[in-house]
């Protein structure tokens, strides 16, 4: 004869159910065949030992290998920087994605190409890559520049930071920072709902990478050398990740925000 379950284990299974239902399931992850991992760290996540990249940066791992960011974030996507320029018509400067440099040696003159990339997911992480190469390598120099983009790749902290809006969403940054590289110093502000990206049209790259929709920003020094303005905004988008704010203080030590005078 079946033993009938009782009313306690059916409410357990449940609530199990609901759990599930609301949980993502993250131990999954989605390894590219004949990737041969050549660091600790990637055969640890080829066994399925660790599947979430923010555990990572919560315990301060480096990352060494690109394809460790493919696997652990499989929606990335990436946009070039315009660093270089060429003389155009009427005295102007018409934007490339490469910038090309030359040396002078005995033989003659010795030319070398530059590209940056932007890489992100749109949901709150994002990196900047810097590689060079000898000229008429241009698609090995654009996947090197991506590669060390992931290598670099970092969260976002996003919120509302506008006393003008006070929504709690995260479609700007919860405060005021300030980023710096060479000359260039930016300070980054948050906006209300609506403003949309009041910055630069590389840094809009950057952010909408991010998924930062509303943005202010102020800048000074010498801003047309992009690839310093891009470093900048890169250190600032750092410096989010320095700070906490009151409510998170709040909760870290165990307060609650409604019995806080």
């Amino acid at each position: 004869m079946l033993r009938e379950p009782k009313k306690q284990e059916i409410e357990e299974e449940k609530k199990i159910e609901e759990v599930e239902k609301i949980v993502p399931q993250t131990s999954k992850v989605i390894v590219p065949e004949g990737w041969k991992p050549k660091t600790t760290l990637g055969q640890r996540i080829l066994k399925g030992e660790i599947s979430d990249i923010d555990k990572l940066f919560a315990e301060g791992i480096k990352i060494a290998e690109p394809s460790i960011v493919d696997v652990l974030l499989p929606n990335l996507e990436r946009d070039i920087i315009l660093i270089g320029g060429s003389t155009g018509k009427g005295g102007g400067i018409r934007r490339t994605p490469f910038r090309r440099t030359s040396r002078m040696h005995k033989s003659g003159r010795r030319y070398r190409i530059s590209v940056m990339t932007v890489v992100g997911n749109k949901n709150g992480y994002i990196g900047v890559g810097l590689s060079s190469g000898p000229p008429g390598k241009h698609q090995e120099v654009i996947e090197k520049s991506v590669n060390r983009a992931k290598l670099n790749i970092i969260p976002i902290r996003r919120g509302c930071g506008s006393w003008e809006c006070m929504c709690g969403t995260h479609h700007s940054i919860p405060f005021t920072v300030d980023g710096k590289s060479g000359s260039v110093r930016i300070k980054l502000i948050p906006a209300p709902k609506g403003v949309g990206l009041v910055v630069a049209d590389e840094v809009k790259k950057m952010m909408r990478l991010a998924g930062i929709n509303d943005l202010w920003c102020k800048s000074k020094g010498n801003t047309q050398m992009r690839t310093n303005l891009i470093k900048a905004t890169f250190d600032a988008l750092k410096k989010l990740n320095s700070f906490k704010t009151k409510i998170e203080f709040e909760k870290k030590v165990g307060m609650i925000t409604g019995r806080v005078a």
